[in-house]
């Protein structure tokens, strides 16, 4: 879960969002892209650690594979670096109802309704989302280490990802130039899904040139797809509160043992929202993997197709979900 596209969105205010929600957006960006330093930079500074500047060449070269073997944008994105000092860049606040699995959405002028909300600074989060939670919502706060500001800005590489391992690195950069390449506004399942599928190609890809085979993709948890659709069958009933609110207690209990067992989830609890958020990342991968197949391979024809059914899709109309 790495996308927190925050764009030209907090630049510009809207009825529905605060002075006060925009102005930590707004604060928060401009203070992580106005420490960047050029990765040159970096890698001349005699006081720079060795095992930093190792990893920023490393990113240098993921980054010039993104370009010439993946066909993603060549700009001035991840050719800067800015040590954060924290463990992550923002931390997103995911809400759904009580009997629904609709992610609540926040709309902005640029990006469009997304799925969630990004906070710069965690305890700002945790607020919204006792806000939410009071409000009788299911809610999940979680760390973003990266997002795409979709090409308004020249995103820097930064501390909160440098150190990952060789495939994650690469992950994380093909998936956020993936949103500059195509991005819907106001479909966040699309936007996710799409460049989850263009990270998996490509970490095969770049493991394959050089040398390496790329770890088996595992299937989501079907357990997980069986407990959202048992889930979506009871909420269309009629059943009185108090009944569904147990019925769907049990249903989610059963999600905490493999939760537990999943390094991704970790501190994470069982209820809409959680489901909800996995859903945006995990939906349409199946469908887009389906046209990577049907182009052999070909990425230009795959971006291509891609960006058909992003057509047909937006022709179906705007998302309904509640916004928080």
């Amino acid at each position: 879960m790495r996308a927190f596209c925050i764009g030209l969105s907090a630049l510009a205010l809207s009825g529905c969002e605060t002075l006060a929600y925009y102005g930590q957006a707004v604060g928060g960006h401009l203070a992580l892209v106005g420490s960047a330093q050029p990765v040159a930079q970096v890698l001349a500074d005699p006081a720079a650690a060795p095992a930093l500047k190792e990893r920023l060449k490393l990113a240098g070269d993921i980054r010039d594979f993104a370009t010439r073997k993946l066909g993603l944008p060549d700009n001035g994105s991840y050719r800067s670096y800015t040590d954060l000092g924290r463990p992550y860049a923002v931390w997103n606040v995911v809400a759904a109802p009580e009997f629904s699995l609709k992610p609540s959405q926040s709309c902005f002028p640029v990006a469009g309704c997304v799925n969630y909300r990004g906070y710069y600074d965690k305890a700002r989060a945790e607020r919204h989302a006792s806000e939410l939670r009071a409000a009788g919502n299911d809610v999940v706060v979680y760390g973003v280490p990266a997002y795409s500001t979709l090409g308004w800005f020249d995103d820097p590489l930064l501390s909160t990802f440098i150190g990952y391992a060789e495939p994650d690195l690469a992950r994380l950069v093909f998936h956020e130039l993936a949103h500059q390449l195509l991005y819907v506004k106001g479909d966040s399942t699309f936007n996710e899904s799409f460049a989850v599928a263009v990270e998996r190609e490509g970490v095969r890809r770049w493991l394959a040139a050089r040398g390496r085979a790329a770890a088996p993709v595992h299937s989501p948890p079907a357990q997980i797809a069986e407990v959202r659709a048992r889930l979506e069958a009871l909420y269309r009933t009629r059943l009185a509160p108090q009944a569904m609110r147990e019925r769907k207690r049990a249903e989610l209990e059963a999600l905490r043992p493999l939760m537990a067992r999943m390094p991704a989830f970790e501190g994470q609890e069982p209820n809409n929202a959680f489901l909800a958020s996995y859903a945006t990342y995990t939906e349409l991968v199946p469908e887009f993997e389906r046209f990577l197949s049907q182009a052999r391979g070909d990425l230009p024809k795959f971006y291509a197709r891609a960006k058909q059914f992003a057509s047909e899709r937006s022709s179906q109309g705007p998302s309904s979900a509640p916004r928080p």
